[in-house]
């Protein structure tokens, strides 16, 4: 019996290569590398406060690697460190925030970039949104709200908050008529004089005949002419009278 107990016990007792199922986690598991961040901003003690939430408040996840007072150093910081992520102030000397950004977007390993604001200027959202920047991060933000948007630029979400996403938008409306009438306006003008006339009386509604008397012409060349117009635009008449309503040309003098 004791030979047999002492046999049982060394079939289920564990072998010495053999580990928990925690101790091979451990072993196999590497540490997710914590994001990195450069804070740039004029004022040393916005880049202190921020330094000091994103290490006490992120739960190691974010590491701040560098802070710079204006945008040249910025720039050359984030080409040498390569961080994640750079919370950019705008109104800096030696280069707003708005150029650094725009320079940091071109380098070979670009970071994501917020704006680091105390508010988000309606003239500088579609900036910042041309230059690069993937949101605004308030200097007033909660802690929490700060990191969520520095882990959320990280995955390439925009990082705008809904004042800035509707600002955008408006902009975007604003700029939508005016990029079409200027394609129209650019259509237009790879016809000749006489071409572009006949395709503006056109879209005024009137005939080939009518055409014909207004430019003093045969009703055969008005007729040529729409025509060359068509093929060369590859649109038809009703299409040209839509071309020539988004130009919303001057009217002649």
């Amino acid at each position: 019996m004791r030979g047999m107990t002492s046999a049982n016990a060394d079939t289920h007792s564990p072998t010495p290569s053999s580990s928990s199922p925690d101790e091979s986690d451990a072993v196999h598991s590497s540490p997710v590398r914590p994001i990195t961040v450069s804070i740039v901003d004029d004022d040393p003690m916005i880049c202190q406060a921020m330094s000091l939430i994103l290490n006490d408040y992120s739960d190691g996840r974010i590491t701040v690697v560098s802070t710079s007072t204006n945008g040249v150093e910025a720039v050359e910081r984030a080409r040498v460190e390569r961080p994640d992520v750079v919370l950019m102030d705008i109104a800096m000397p030696d280069g707003d925030g708005i150029e650094a950004t725009a320079r940091m977007r071109a380098l070979p390993s670009p970071p994501h970039v917020l704006i680091l604001t105390s508010l988000s200027p309606s003239n500088t959202v579609e900036r910042a949104a041309e230059a690069g920047a993937e949101g605004f991060v308030s200097k007033t933000d909660a802690p929490e709200e700060i990191i969520r948007r520095i882990l959320g630029a990280c995955t390439g979400a925009p990082q705008f908050n809904p004042a800035s996403q509707r600002q955008l938008l408006q902009d975007l409306n604003r700029r939508r008529p005016l990029a079409r009438r200027d394609e129209a306006r650019r259509l237009l003008g790879t016809l000749s004089e006489r071409e572009r006339e006949t395709v503006v009386l056109a879209a005024d509604g009137l005939t080939n005949q009518e055409i014909a008397g207004r430019m003093f012409i045969s009703e055969r060349t008005a007729k040529a002419h729409l025509s060359s117009a068509s093929d060369k635009l590859a649109m038809s008449r009703i299409q040209l009278a839509r071309l020539v309503e988004r130009a919303d040309l001057p009217e002649a003098g």
